[in-house]
Order: structure tokens, then C-alpha cells, then sequence
């Protein structure tokens, strides 16, 4: 998943649930929280689940569903494939949030069917309810009949008006990072892998994919199936319906979008294979089959999901001029980390999204060159330093402490993504790319289809890298990256030659108010009007905004990068003309990385606080969940926040 900015905590789960034959469940008194290990935790426990994957783990799901536009629902059954690895386990425990569960039933190799026994817990606002179900004689095989709610954390239900074409309603799915749970009852743990197929029934004017084999010349009829043979973890489990049609960029890669958007987003993303060939050089074959990219609606709340086979991606990054399609290559390097390897549980998520975002920069760079990668690496990094000044300790270190009761979204920082890269970055450049290549690509051979965690890859990197050269990297140096907060002193870092000629253009301004000419700024790209707006300082006078508005039109950009850095600045500043376009920004785009910085600046003046809740109550309904919860917690704590001017409490 493309860096996500700012992550705050979604807390969403009621469920309810009754099991017709042989006996109704028992509710128990209080939500359950998933359990926590005693004593010293395991890097692979994941705190986030209740499920139990060492007594028995789901090996295959196979889902037969229907999608219900009017009643914003899915539903149908879901059956399991059992491994139990514990001979004494007598229970199937699930996760589940917000699921009416309508029977459980074992079922024979003959497909004769047995009810069994189930209880569902009450929820827990963050992990939502875990489903227990009696399995005295270990089936192997288990289907559960059920249906999602219309709140559904991980679905968003979009009505015709709210699309690019306005014609036909449009659904998808977020399910990292446990959001899964909300739409299929699952082991809704990294640290489990499965195979799937499916069978979706819907509305015949709409189109379905999944992350799965889509047919690119599939008939829209309301009738698909789907199979993934390879087993993934449950986040990367997805869905999506509405007015979709395909354009194809090479033999196994295209676009799909509505058709007002295909062919703008296929010519935005025509160096697709090329990315591709340029990871395949580094890391080995590409194991997936298709790599397709699903456009999305502007609510959805993140820049790229990396849903295997069908990357999802926001409209943001279609600006016209390829600017900002290290999108791509970020969602495309997670087919090797994060999809091939992929984090056992989410403190240790550096591994899925550090890994990627090192990745990312390789294939940058081999495509559009160093310069390019090397603008980026510094973005990053400059916004990643601005970022754990606010930070608690324990949130910087790379290997994070148990979650425990933390909404893992919540856990998710830069950290993860710029820190981790970084550190790959250290190690590239103590050991020479000579060496550190066929380390990496080996580390993606070794544990292919696996989960991993911090503790495997230090003693894969003392193993297989570290003996080349004995004397390059120490264990104090080791343990400062995974273990310690900030940034080591000793970290490499980027340093562009065009963000020089950009600081000079920006000085030169601010000293002769002499806008920087024409011939300069026409060739510059995102990344270089990001590092202009970026080292304006915390606040400008009006005048001179006045100035660059006029000179440049950053009121009003569709460049999403450029305005979650312009419109604070104007808002922080009093530029005052800059607000309706603002708004207006907010309200029709759901990224949570572009838009909550804007809300942070308004919510700080009750004049802002006002605009902010009248824009909100009119995004809302073209909000994903995820959003909407973001931004109504940020409402939330402004509006009880004390005010300058109120009397301290006695």
C-alpha cells in the first residue's frame, strides 16, 4: 500500500449472529480481545487477530457470492479448506466484524452437510467479534453462510452520481489491515496464507473483479468466477464492481476504469512493462501471471492497494505527465515484498512496505533515472524527520513493540515506508549493489509464499550477507536501525542535484520578489514543485501568494501532491482567496494523504473548524469508511479541544 501520510485509528464493529441447528450460540458477557502471548512475544504472533493458525489454518476458500447494490450488502457462503495442525484443537476460530453469520455447517467428502455449533462474541471496537466455532471432529472441510453489513468497514458502496460516469453504482473493497474480516469471516492474519476461488452473482450491467485471474475479455452478464492459485493472506483478498472496461497495455498487463477514465489512465500508465522487465532484472520472475491496475473513484482513501494481479489506484496520480507513476512502481515491487514475502504480523509491516518502497526507488531509477529516484528519496526523507518529531519513541523503531490494542492502522507510519527503505539503502551502500542484489533477490527466492518477521531477516542477513564483508555493518549499527527511535546519524542521505536549482529560484524570489522565469519552472516535474512549496516556510505573506497564484495557478490544481502543500500553507498564511477551492478539493477527493493535512489546518480557527464540518457533511457520503472515520476523529477532538481564551480548570 502506497505511504499513507497520515493514519489514523478506525474503530468500527457491532456483530451479530445465531446458529439455527443444532442449538442457538451463547453470547458471551464481554468483547473478547484477541489473545496476547505470555511472556516473551513472538515476532509472528499477531496481536490483531483472534485466530488460532497453531491448531488449524484455512487453505483454501472458495466464496459464492452476491453483490446487492440496494441492500449495500455481499453475501452468500464461504468454505473453508482445513489444515489442523493440533491433534487435541476442537474449535475453528475466526475473525469477523459487523457479520450476521446465518449457519456454519461441516461438510463431508461426499458434500453431505452437518450444522455445527458457533459463537459469536460481542465486538470489540477494534477488532470486531470472534466468531467460535465447535468442530469436535476436525472437518476438513467447513462453510459458513453469511452476509456483511451496509457500514462495512472494508467495503464502500458508491451511488451513480459519485462515479466519473455517473451511470451505474460502483463497489470495492480495502481490506489491509483488517479490514478483510468485515466482508468474509477469515483468519484475518498476515501469518496465514490460502488459496481462493469464487463465484460472484450481481447486477448483469456492472462488471466484477477481483484479485484473482480477471479475464480481460470477460462478458459483463452478472455471472463471474474468479480462482487464485496462489495463496495470499487475507488483506490482499479483494473486490470490486461497477462500469469498468479494459484497456491493455502489453500481453499481461492493462487498465481497467470507467470509460471516461481507460484510456487517460492506460497512456498515464504505459510504462507499465517496462516497470516490470526492470524488477524481473533485479528480483526474478514476475509470479503472478497479469499485473492489471483497477482506477478507482476519487474517495478511495489511499494512493495504490497492491492487490495481487489487480493493483487498485487512486485517479490522483493521472496528471498528465507521468509525474507521479512511482505509484505503480511502489504497488508493482509489492509483487515480490509484501505479496510474495509478506510481514507475519503488523508491527513488523517495514518488511512488506520499507522493502517496497526500496524497491520502488530501484525501479525508478533504472526507468526515468537516478535523479528522478533521488528527488523522491529526499522528499521522503525530509518529510519523514518533519514527522517523528511528533512521534513516541517506541513508533520509531523499525521493529515494532506488540500491538496489542492498537488498531494497526493506527501503528502504520513514514516509518515503515522511508525508514525501512533507508536502512536497505545503508546496506546497499556499505556491501556495493554487486553484492546486495543477489542478497535481496535470494531473500525473495527463500521465502517465496511465505510469512516472515523481523528475527528471520537478521539472521537471514547474518547468514547470507553480512560474512561478504565482516567488517562493514556492526551490531550496534544493526540494532539502531530495528531497534532505536529516529534516524542513525550514520544514515546516507539523498541529495538531489535539481532540488539546488530549485532552492536558488525560491531564494532568489524571496529576496528580489522576481518570480522565477518561465524557462526555469517549464520542465519542472511534481517532485521539484513540492520541493518549491515545501521550503516556503510555515507561513507567507499574502501579497506574495497573491503572486504565485498568479504566476503559477496552484489555486484550483488537479495535482494532488502540489495541493495537500498549497492549501495549508494559504490556510496557515490568511490567503484567504485559496479557501473555496479548497474546499472544493476536499470535498471531491477521498485520499486520505492529500486531504487530512488540509482539514488539520482548517480545524485549528473556529472559522476553519466551521468550513471544515460544512464541507465534510457535504464529502461524506462519497467518503470511504476509512475516511470518514479520519476525518470525524480530527472533527471530533478540535471541537473538544480548549479554547485559547477559556478559563483553565480549577
Amino acid at each position: 500500500m502506497r505511504s499513507p501520510f497520515l493514519m489514523l485509528p478506525l474503530a468500527v464493529a457491532l456483530a451479530a449472529g445465531c446458529a439455527k441447528d443444532p442449538a442457538a450460540p451463547v453470547a458471551a458477557p464481554v468483547a473478547e480481545k484477541p489473545a496476547a502471548a505470555v511472556n516473551t512475544v513472538s515476532r509472528s504472533h499477531d496481536e490483531s487477530s483472534y485466530a488460532e493458525p497453531d491448531k488449524v489454518v484455512i487453505k483454501d476458500l472458495a466464496l459464492d457470492l452476491k453483490v446487492d447494490f440496494e441492500q449495500k450488502q455481499i453475501g452468500g457462503t464461504a468454505t473453508y479448506a482445513l489444515e489442523w495442525k493440533d491433534k487435541a484443537a476442537r474449535q475453528l476460530v475466526l475473525d469477523t466484524r459487523e457479520l450476521t453469520i446465518a449457519k456454519v455447517e461441516a461438510l463431508a467428502a461426499d458434500g453431505a452437510a452437518t450444522a455445527l455449533q458457533f459463537e459469536l462474541a460481542p465486538a470489540d471496537k477494534v477488532f470486531g467479534s470472534k466468531l467460535t466455532i465447535q468442530a469436535p471432529e476436525q472437518p476438513a472441510s467447513v462453510r459458513i453462510t453469511y452476509h456483511t453489513a451496509p457500514t462495512a468497514s472494508g467495503l464502500q458502496w458508491l451511488e451513480p452520481s459519485m462515479t466519473e460516469g455517473k451511470k451505474l453504482p460502483f463497489m470495492f473493497s480495502q481490506s489491509q489491515a483488517i479490514h478483510a474480516r468485515s466482508w468474509v469471516p477469515l483468519q484475518d492474519t498476515p501469518s496465514v496464507r490460502f488459496t481462493y476461488s469464487a463465484h460472484v452473482a450481481s447486477r448483469p450491467d456492472v462488471m466484477v473483479l477481483m484479485s484473482a485471474d480477471n479475464d480481460p475479455k470477460a462478458a459483463r452478464d452478472g455471472d463471474y468466477t474468479f480462482k487464485m492459485p496462489q495463496p495470499i493472506p487475507s488483506y490482499l483478498l479483494a473486490i470490486a464492481a461497477g462500469d469498468l472496461v479494459f484497456e491493455p497495455i502489453s500481453s499481461r498487463s492493462g487498465v481497467w476504469a470507467e470509460p471516461a477514465m481507460v484510456n487517460k489512465a492506460a497512456k498515464e500508465f504505459e510504462d507499465t512493462e517496462k516497470m516490470i522487465g526492470a524488477a524481473e532484472k533485479l528480483y526474478g520472475e514476475y509470479r503472478w501471471g497479469r499485473y492489471d491496475m483497477l482506477v478507482l473513484p476519487p474517495s478511495f482513501p489511499f494512493g495504490g492497494m497492491e492487490n495481487p494481479r489487480l493493483t487498485f489506484a487512486t485517479p490522483t496520480v493521472i496528471v498528465g505527465d507521468k509525474s507521479l507513476v512511482s505509484l505503480v512502481a511502489h504497488e508493482l515491487a509489492h509483487s515480490w515484498s509484501g505479496n510474495l514475502v509478506t510481514n507475519a504480523s503488523w508491527k513488523d509491516i517495514w518488511l512488506n512496505e520499507g522493502f517496497t518502497t526500496y524497491v520502488q526507488a530501484r525501479i525508478t531509477e533504472a526507468l526515468y533515472g537516478q535523479e528522478a529516484a533521488e528527488m523522491e528519496r529526499e522528499i521522503d526523507q525530509t518529510d519523514l524527520l518533519n514527522e517523528v518529531k511528533d512521534m513516541s519513541p517506541a513508533d520509531q523503531a523499525l521493529a515494532l513493540p506488540p500491538l496489542n490494542e492498537r488498531d494497526p492502522d493506527d501503528a502504520l507510519s513514514q516509518v515503515a515506508y522511508v525508514k525501512g527503505a533507508w536502512f536497505l539503502q545503508f546496506l546497499e551502500q556499505r556491501f556495493g549493489r554487486e553484492v546486495f542484489d543477489p542478497f535481496l533477490r535470494g531473500w525473495f527466492d527463500d521465502h517465496a509464499f511465505q510469512s516472515a518477521n523481523t528475527d528471520q531477516f537478521v539472521e537471514y542477513l547474518k547468514k547470507n550477507l553480512l560474512p561478504k564483508n565482516p567488517t562493514a555493518v556492526s551490531d550496534a549499527e544493526l540494532h539502531a536501525w530495528l531497534e532505536e527511535p529516529g534516524i542513525p546519524s550514520f544514515a546516507p542521505k539523498a541529495r538531489s542535484r535539481g532540488f539546488a536549482v530549485v532552492d536558488t529560484a525560491r531564494i532568489a524570489w524571496l529576496g528580489s520578489e522576481q518570480l522565477p522565469s518561465n524557462q526555469v519552472t517549464s520542465q519542472w516535474t511534481t517532485q521539484e514543485w513540492v520541493r518549491f512549496i515545501d521550503g516556503l516556510g510555515k507561513t507567507v505573506p499574502v501579497a506574495k501568494l497573491e503572486q504565485l497564484d498568479k504566476g503559477y495557478h496552484f489555486t484550483g490544481t488537479p495535482n494532488g501532491e502540489i495541493a495537500m502543500r498549497w492549501y495549508p500553507l494559504a490556510i496557515r498564511s490568511g490567503y484567504a482567496q485559496a479557501q473555496p477551492a479548497a474546499g472544493e478539493f476536499i470535498q471531491k477527493v477521498g485520499r486520505r494523504k492529500l486531504i487530512l493535512p488540509i482539514y488539520a489546518e482548517l480545524l485549528k480557527t473556529p472559522e476553519g473548524l466551521a468550513f471544515a464540518k460544512e464541507v465534510f457533511a457535504k464529502a461524506k457520503p462519497g467518503y470511504h469508511p476509512i475516511t470518514t472515520a479520519s476525518v470525524a476523529d480530527m472533527i471530533a477532538k478540535a471541537e473538544a479541544a480548549p479554547k485559547p481564551d477559556a478559563a483553565p480548570k480549577q
